[in-house]
């Protein structure tokens, strides 16, 4: 996430003094990141380019409120969290139904670690991605939140609770409750690689 700089700073101010130029340039900044945070979250292009739009409209009505000495991008991912946290929660029963039949070119399949290129191993891959889609979509909102800002995006503890309203050992709870959830749901197809594996392996007699 970007740090809060002094070209950022110049930008908000500004914005708050009524250029609207200003403000599209923090737009185009940070859209990206706030676009890959929605998508990650809803699971779909659709909802995410909804929740990108209301995060940006949220923030500008309530830029008066933003503090210069805070870290802008950290306050409008707090805004993007819960824009999305929102639609999640509205839709909870279209995303589950999306989830369990997530496309192999999803963000969570793409983002599997693939070292070998062998085809049984892409096939695994492949996979393993839609069981994570799955098994993300099987979470509570706030657990998924929780479980993509830790493991996705590499946030701190802290910078996880602001952005949920949830004091540390709260935030520490739902991360690790989606921690073991994803273990539970995983854990039949994980074991069936070395299976794989071994079968696929030449017996000492050849």
């Amino acid at each position: 996430m970007r740090r809060m700089d002094g070209s950022d700073a110049e930008r908000v101010a500004q914005a708050l003094a009524g250029d609207r130029d200003a403000f599209r340039v923090l737009v185009e900044r940070h859209s990206r990141s706030i676009f890959r945070l929605a998508y990650r979250m809803t699971g779909n292009e659709h909802d995410a380019e909804e929740v990108v739009q209301e995060t940006f409209l949220k923030a500008y009505r309530r830029l008066s409120r933003f503090e210069s000495r805070s870290n802008f991008g950290t306050w409008l991912y707090r805004i993007g969290v819960n824009c999305s946290l929102d639609l999640m929660r509205k839709r909870r029963p279209d995303s589950e139904r999306r989830d369990s039949d997530a496309p192999e070119g999803s963000e969570a399949v793409r983002e599997l670690p693939s070292p070998d290129p062998a085809p049984d191993r892409l096939l695994l891959s492949a996979e393993l991605g839609r069981q994570v889609a799955k098994a993300l979509g099987a979470l509570s909102p706030t657990e998924r939140a929780a479980f993509l800002l830790r493991h996705f995006e590499g946030q701190s503890i802290e910078e996880i609770g602001q952005a949920l309203g949830l004091r540390a050992s709260a935030t520490k709870n739902s991360v690790f409750r989606a921690v073991q959830k994803l273990r539970l749901a995983l854990e039949p197809f994980v074991q069936v690689k070395p299976n794989v594996a071994a079968s696929r392996a030449p017996s000492p007699n050849q």
